[in-house]
Formats: structure tokens, sequence, C-alpha cells
């Protein structure tokens, strides 16, 4: 599966990264909270946050990652996956204790920013947390060096060099992966009258943080 597989080349620089991203939501975990991924793919960390949290929920668009999820997390039964639209979820208002949007997946949906967050924002309680982060400019080498490698194995289209930059990597198939840097963030939050932080991590990531309520 392609997605499984760009975790697998990642250097380890960007391996780093992920896990950092990862130790820092578990952080704000506690062992009665009820925590969703959104755009969680196969599942990757969700055993992670499911060691920390009561129980887990996943969802994402792409059925066939949701099915291989089924199969890796099949031993853990704290651990659910729905397929779902994160800008479109089905549940009900003030139901998660904490809400992940991680790994640029504010920009990597290509969904409405502003809905996203709303939405996101919904779905958590009171007092709880909805977590986004996407890349510190400081990690552009690494992240542009792992997207070349992604390209040479054919996960992606070749690089256009011309219009790749300033925090955009653009594909000569029309593939674009682009970013949310703090000014952008700090407007959106404004926009819906959310309090917001905005916390740098291990020097690749910035987590945009909302208290809900």
């Amino acid at each position: 599966m392609q997605l499984k597989r760009c975790y697998e080349i990642a250097p380890p620089r960007v391996r780093q990264y992920l896990e950092a991203e990862v130790q820092h939501v578990l952080g704000y975990l506690r062992e009665d909270h009820l925590v969703l991924e959104t755009g969680c793919g196969y599942g990757r960390i969700l055993p992670a946050l499911a060691s920390r949290a009561a129980t887990v929920v996943g969802i994402d668009t792409s059925l066939s990652s949701l099915l291989l999820g089924r199969e890796m997390l099949a031993d853990l039964p704290d651990c659910h996956l729905a397929c779902m639209d994160a800008a479109r979820m089905a549940f009900r208002d003030d139901v998660f204790d904490c809400v992940v949007c991680i790994q640029n997946g504010i920009s990597a949906f290509h969904v409405d920013r502003e809905t996203l967050i709303r939405e996101c924002v919904r779905v958590t309680r009171p007092g709880g947390m909805v977590l986004f982060s996407s890349y510190a400019d400081s990690f552009w080498a690494d992240r542009l060096a792992w997207f070349e490698l992604q390209a040479e194995a054919g996960l992606l289209g070749e690089i256009d060099r011309e219009r790749t930059g300033d925090g955009q990597i653009v594909c000569k198939d029309g593939f674009t992966a682009t970013t949310v840097r703090p000014a952008r963030f700090r407007s959106l939050a404004g926009q819906l009258g959310l309090r917001a932080q905005i916390v740098e991590v291990d020097g690749s990531s910035l987590f945009f943080e909302i208290m809900v309520g």
C-alpha cells in the first residue's frame, strides 16, 4: 500500500519528526479520554494514542487504508475505525476529549480549513483540546528530501522544481503539499472566535492548539 510505504522509506530525521508529534499529543491524553484522530490512514498512530487513552476512534475517507487498518488493529479492541469526511463528521456535538489532526492534515486533506476547524471543535466537549499540526519552516530541507524519496519510489509524481518552494511542494502529476503558517492559523482562529496557541515541536512541527469552551 502506497501510504504505508511512504512512512517505511522515511529517513531518520523524518522519523524523528513523526515520533515527536505523537509524543507531543500523548502529553495531552489521560486514561479516561475518548480521542478522535482525523485522517488516520491505516491507523499508524492509533496504538500509541490508545496506550494513553481509554478509547480511540480514527476516521479517514480512504476505504483501502481503513481495511488495512482493520487488519493491523484487530487485536486492539479500544481502537475503532470509520470511513468519514473530517469536514462533515457524523458524530454528535461535544463527544471527544481530544481531537487530533496532525502531520499536516490541516493542509493534506484538501478541504476548506475553516470548515475543518469548526467541525473538529464541534465534536469536542467543553474543556477538551483540538490539536492541529503543520510543518515548521525550519524543516523544509528534510521535508523536501522525504518527498523526493517518495517521488523516486513512484509514490508521487516527479517534483516540479520550478514551482516548488516557499513551503509548497508541487508534483508534475498535479499533486501539491502546502503548509499553514502561524499568521494564517491565527487568522482562521480569530474568524471563528477561538482561543488558540501555537507551539513549535522538535524544530519540525508547528502545533495549533485550541482549548474548547
